[in-house]
């Protein structure tokens, strides 16, 4: 099938043509089916859809154009379906020109439909949602036409056979070029034939031709523009027998690549504003000029293996910052790269891995701090390599000794740091026999201006904390990412702070799915970011200053690859403070309709592109947990007796008292700051390790912190059953009844002097292990303590009780 033929009239519901070979749909090919409601077209060749072909299709609600061929369409084909509910266009080859400037607009007012829709070309929108792209961006060249569209029925010449866009006319006996071939073919097969001339433009209408064959004809004449304009053919068969014969400019024009010049073997496209090498570069190309354009990576495209007479490349005056591996596969015979003045900050060898060939490199005026010992592997054929004025001061041992060949190093205009790790340098210099034009110290400062080469070995020293070494390695990506050129994700990490390490020409940066509560400050250090995704956060309230500095992030919110994901998925708290973002994203394409709000109250799952902005209103105090988001203070974040402020910029910032650092100061600025070693011990650092301590404990205690208190009794010397008491570097002995002394040695004599409890000269008798006493005449009670006279005293109170002293007789 190659058009959509016209339905039966009085078809219903709706119609399946998906996964079909439909290449065109002509105007009156619905007439007649008003009642479809559902219209499947996706996954055909459709390219062309000619004005108003769906305009009977009133009550369409489902119309499927994804996955075809189109590259540009009329608004008169859509303007007449008010029921539609699905439009899919994804998927195509959209030519985003001024014929397709309405469409922005449509999708715009329609945030439902045509989810996805990018455009293909030019170049510099690519990619880009077609509802986020200006109208002025929607722009036409001199040449382009707004002509209507116009599907014709695709033929195939007579005599010959059309199948998958290729022609086959072999051995038909034809004299001439077929006219009325498909605009679509890939493929022509015209061998064995009569042929006898190629004339004036003969296939440039063709503009996806991959693949002529003439062999076997009768050609004597051949124009010099016959194949002007086949930017997409790789292979011409027949004509290589008369390309001696027909000199001049028949082949001049072949294959030249749009915005270059190609004069005789040199193929000129500097000064393009290019991004990428372009395609079809002929292959007898032996000097191919980029200069003066706007690369800033260089892609592993592997153009260089298809030019195999390639000698000389000029790439001087770009952004370059990256050489992708395998970039130079197949360019073993050049021997000219031209790097000059572009934003390298490295070479590796896998940057240039290829070049075999290679006798001239040239990286004059580029960012390149250090040269490693394997910078220039597999160049050992180079003769002449510059380094001048560059960012150089420091390299690493036998950073040139792959370089076999090597005659001339220009190291000039470099910023050397004569120190240690430069020492090597001066001794390889003086040993070479190489032309260098004397390379010279700028540090330290009694070294200044004296040639490397001159200076002795004793004085490359890394002393008074001159130990610099550009060559150390530095962290490109960070720990928690992972990068592709200047792309890094971050996705899904647990990060609430943007990751160390991050680089510096990042362009775009993904921080979904993480713990954000605040769009990061320090992304307006960024200034090469073109995208950045911070959906699904937990980003509640956006401040005064969240966008400060950032103007690239407003149009960056907007434009995000996957609609509605730069703000969805966070807890908005839309009260009356909210009011200013929603009327932001009401005023352009800016959010599609997915960010929903939390609370307060009655405003919970309320979107905030539709929401009116009087909604937005503050009654009644704030949830403390909210309030807190903006008034960070009010949940105490500073530890360790820290103060806390409000900032604009930072959030909050703790004060912390003597001893303490970090964002809530809970980090102690050394680790003996917090008195880590117990019952007295001493706290040292260990050497180099602020973070770690060894502490020196008193007697009795051991332990990392001497936390432990060593137990003395275990090895104690108590006698006769006595307790042992633990103390502190010693322990007691606890006697029993009949024990005395340190260890509980000694038996107890009642009887002595100290322990007699007999008072007055009584006698102490111990019958049978008791204690009793005897007293002396005139004395009583247990330990005969009282006088007689005074214990009859205390009972001489009544009459009818007498009291005699026996002491008295």
């Amino acid at each position: 099938m190659v058009e959509a033929t016209q339905p039966q009239p009085g078809s219903r519901a709706g119609g399946d043509l998906s996964e079909n070979q439909i290449q065109g749909v002509p105007r009156k090919a619905f007439r007649g089916a008003v009642e479809i409601k559902n219209l499947q077209l996706d996954y055909n060749h459709i390219s062309c859809i000619e004005d108003g072909a769906f305009r009977a299709l009133r009550d369409l609600e489902v119309l499927t154009l994804n996955n075809n061929n189109i590259s540009r369409l009329s608004v008169a084909s859509f303007n007449h379906m008010p029921k539609l509910r699905t439009f899919r266009l994804h998927s195509n080859n959209l030519q985003c020109d001024c014929n397709v400037a309405w469409l922005s607009e449509w999708l715009r007012q329609r945030p439902r439909l045509g989810l996805y829709t990018q455009c293909m070309a030019p170049p510099h929108l690519r990619g880009h949602n077609v509802a986020e792209v200006q109208k002025k961006e929607f722009a036409c060249t001199g040449h382009q036409s707004s002509s209507s569209s116009s599907c014709s029925v695709i033929q195939c010449p007579e005599s010959c056979t059309c199948s998958n866009n290729i022609v086959d006319c072999r051995g038909k006996g034809l004299t001439e070029i077929p006219t009325n071939l498909p605009e679509t073919i890939t493929e022509i097969r015209l061998e064995q034939n009569a042929i006898k001339v190629i004339p004036a433009g003969a296939f440039s209408p063709y503009k996806k031709l991959r693949r002529i064959d003439l062999s076997n004809n009768q050609i004597s004449e051949l124009a010099s523009d016959a194949f002007q304009g086949l930017r997409s053919l790789n292979s011409l068969s027949g004509t290589e027998d008369y390309r001696s014969k027909l000199g001049g400019d028949c082949f001049a024009d072949l294959a030249c690549p749009e915005k270059c010049r190609c004069e005789g073997t040199t193929v000129d496209c500097s000064n393009q504003k290019l991004t990428k090498i372009p395609d079809h570069i002929p292959q007898y190309t032996a000097e191919l000029r980029l200069n003066n354009n706007e690369f800033t990576v260089l892609e592993a495209t592997g153009i260089f293996k298809k030019l195999p007479q390639l000698r000389k490349i000029n790439l001087s005056n770009n952004r370059i910052t990256d050489i992708e591996e395998g970039t130079f596969e197949g360019a073993s015979g050049v021997n000219e790269l031209i790097l000059t003045s572009n934003r390298l900050e490295n070479v590796h060898h896998l940057m240039l891995k290829g070049l075999g060939g290679l006798r001239t490199l040239m990286l004059r005026s580029n960012r390149i701090s250090c040269v490693s010992n394997s910078s220039f592997v597999g160049l050992s054929s180079v003769r002449l390599l510059s380094l001048y004025d560059n960012q150089i001061t420091s390299m690493n041992p036998g950073a040139f000794d792959t370089l076999h060949s090597l005659s001339t190093l220009n190291l000039l205009a470099n910023p050397f740091n004569c120190n240690c790790h430069l020492a090597w340098l001066g001794d390889w210099l003086r040993r070479k026999r190489i032309v260098t034009g004397n390379p010279r110290c700028q540090n330290p400062y009694f070294l200044k201006e004296i040639p490397i080469q001159d200076v002795a070995a004793q004085d490359f020293a890394c002393e008074d904390g001159n130990n610099e070494n550009s060559c150390s390695p530095v962290l490109r990506c960070p720990a928690e990412c992972s990068c592709l050129d200047t792309v890094v994700r971050c996705s899904n990490k647990g990060l609430n702070t943007l990751p160390k390490g991050l680089p510096k020409e990042t362009t775009e940066l993904y921080l979904d799915g993480n713990h954000f509560t605040q769009v990061p400050v320090e992304l307006s250090d960024y200034k090469h970011l073109t995208l950045i995704d911070l959906s699904n956060n937990q980003i509640s309230t956006l401040s005064n200053h969240s966008l400060s500095n950032m103007s690239e992030l407003l149009t960056l919110f907007s434009s995000v690859s996957l609609p509605g994901r730069a703000l969805g998925a966070n807890p908005l708290y839309c009260d009356c403070h909210m009011q200013w973002l929603s009327d932001w994203v009401k005023s352009g394409y800016k959010e599609p309709g997915i960010a929903r709000c939390t609370g307060p109250g009655d405003m919970t799952d309320k979107l905030l592109l539709t929401t009116p902005s009087k909604k937005f209103t503050c009654s009644g105090p704030v949830d403390m947990n909210i309030q807190a988001k903006c008034e960070p203070c009010l949940s105490n974040p500073c530890k360790n007796d820290g103060s806390c402020s409000n900032d604009p910029v930072n959030y909050y910032r703790c004060n912390c008292p003597f001893g303490f650092k970090g964002q809530n100061c809970e980090e102690p600025i050394h680790a003996c700051i917090s008195n880590p070693c117990h019952n007295g011990g001493t706290c040292h650092l260990k050497e180099g390790e602020e973070s770690n301590f060894w502490c020196v404990c008193p007697e009795g205690f051991e332990g990392d912190a001497c936390e432990i208190n060593i137990d003395d009794c275990e090895d104690n010397d108590c006698e006769n059953n006595s307790t042992c008491v633990d103390g502190i570097n010693n322990y007691t002995c606890m006697c029993s009844a009949e024990y005395t002394g340190e260890l509980c040695e000694k038996k107890l004599g009642f009887c002595a002097s100290d322990l007699n409890p007999c008072q007055h000269d009584s006698v102490h008798l111990t019958p049978q292990g008791y204690s009793e006493c005897e007293c002396t005449p005139g004395y009583v009670c247990e330990h005969c303590e009282l006088d007689y006279d005074d214990w009859c005293g205390q009972f001489n109170t009544e009459p009818l009780f007498y009291c005699f002293d026996h002491g008295q007789g």
